[in-house]
């Protein structure tokens, strides 16, 4: 590896690995503060969130990758033309293509990175996410008692706590009512209590002390009173439904599963048919677009002459972004057949590429070319045109 080859290495790897890791954090911290949320009202234990989080890094990676790789490689240039070292490398022969060298092979690297993101990786952390949001709604993995409030625990159990302590071991101020099948109930109010585990595993025993229970049923002709200091109440743990098989979201599937199914004959019917189409191009065109990124960040890196302008790091995130959505769409669009999926997905693939290539070709072989040079007079003249509405200070 040559001198400069390692000297872009270098300059690209810091940026590029900054950017990932930014992208990646403010993307977990935003969903953070709603998982919170939903993991407390759900009445599941916090810990739970630090594992969704973790069925969701592939899924934010996906998309973080080619933001890293774009504004790695564009900051790096931008650099080298700010600090004129790209003109100097230039004088001595270095021509674009070959300074694109090390750039593309981190963009071949991190595209198959992608790839087995997007391939496998993220489809098993999909199903594993939605597993854990059906077990908090469930309450498989374990209901926490809300104090002061009453609480629906299944569909035959009612359970009221005025304190908890000792970490919920020593419960004070209970209500607690119990229906079965036939129509009758058991409600009783104690001092206090606790839960305690039997051999059975679909019952626990909660053994109250100091309080009084009443027993009704159909076969009494009177409800039954009963005051006790400690009385052993036998609760059964509501059954809790399995989480559905792998494979109902299309998000869930594998590509080669995506491929079995659009294209393989294995799809029950239309609409699955044409769903695994659209997927499945969605999740190649969003990799593919990869390879376009270090031609693109070099020609928004590079700023007009004598302009330091950073515009051209706002227009290649809006464009990255924006592609982004609008595949979204075309996956929507191909999935409910409106479009082709093919036409959906490619077609804005190759227009993009097409104006990537021009693009670069106006920076890399057109003498004093700059394909943001417009975008940078429009963005000064509307600078001045908005300062001009402003009020002047009055001079005193």
């Amino acid at each position: 590896m040559s001198l400069i080859d390692r000297y872009l290495t270098r300059t690209i790897a810091v940026p590029l690995l900054g950017t990932l890791i930014l992208a990646a954090m403010l993307l977990v911290l935003d969903k953070m503060l709603r998982l919170f949320d939903f993991v407390v009202n759900a009445g599941g234990p916090v810990s739970v969130v630090w594992r969704m989080l973790a069925n969701l890094l592939p899924e934010y990676f996906a998309l973080g990758i080619p933001i890293g790789l774009m504004l790695g490689i564009l900051l790096a240039f931008r650099k080298l033309a700010l600090s004129s070292e790209l003109d100097a490398l230039r004088g001595i022969g270095v021509g674009y293509g070959r300074l694109l060298r090390i750039p593309y092979i981190y963009a071949f690297a991190l595209m198959a990175l992608n790839l087995l993101i997007v391939a496998y990786l993220q489809p098993i952390a999909h199903y594993r996410y939605e597993g854990l949001r059906f077990d908090l709604r469930s309450g498989a993995l374990g209901a926490s008692i809300k104090v002061g409030e009453f609480n629906r625990m299944g569909k035959r159990l009612t359970l009221r706590i005025d304190q908890s302590r000792d970490n919920g071991t020593r419960l004070e101020g209970i209500f607690v009512q119990v229906d079965d099948a036939s129509g009758g109930s058991v409600a009783a109010t104690a001092q206090g209590g606790r839960f305690l585990a039997t051999d059975d595993s679909q019952v626990i025993l909660f053994r109250l002390r100091n309080g009084r229970l009443v027993q009704q049923s159909p076969k009494f002709p009177a409800p039954r009173t009963l005051t006790f200091a400690s009385y052993d109440l036998p609760i059964p743990i509501p059954a809790i439904d399995p989480f559905r098989s792998r494979g109902t979201d299309y998000e869930e599937l594998y590509l080669d599963e995506l491929f079995r199914l659009g294209y393989g004959g294995a799809a029950s019917g239309e609409e699955q048919r044409l769903g695994a189409q659209a997927n499945l191009h969605f999740r190649l065109v969003e990799v593919f677009m990869m390879l376009m990124l270090p031609m693109l960040a070099v020609a928004l890196a590079v700023p007009p002459k004598r302009s330091s302008s950073s515009l051209g790091i706002f227009i290649g995130i809006v464009m990255v972004v924006a592609y982004h959505k609008v595949n979204q769409y075309g996956e929507q669009a191909g999935a409910q057949g409106r479009i082709d999926p093919i036409i959906a997905l490619w077609g804005p693939f190759l227009l993009l590429a097409v104006l990537i290539g021009w693009m670069y070709h106006v920076i890399a072989h057109r003498p004093g070319g700059q394909p943001i040079a417009t975008l940078e007079w429009a963005a000064a003249r509307a600078g001045r045109w908005v300062r001009g509405l402003l009020p002047r200070s009055r001079q005193t």
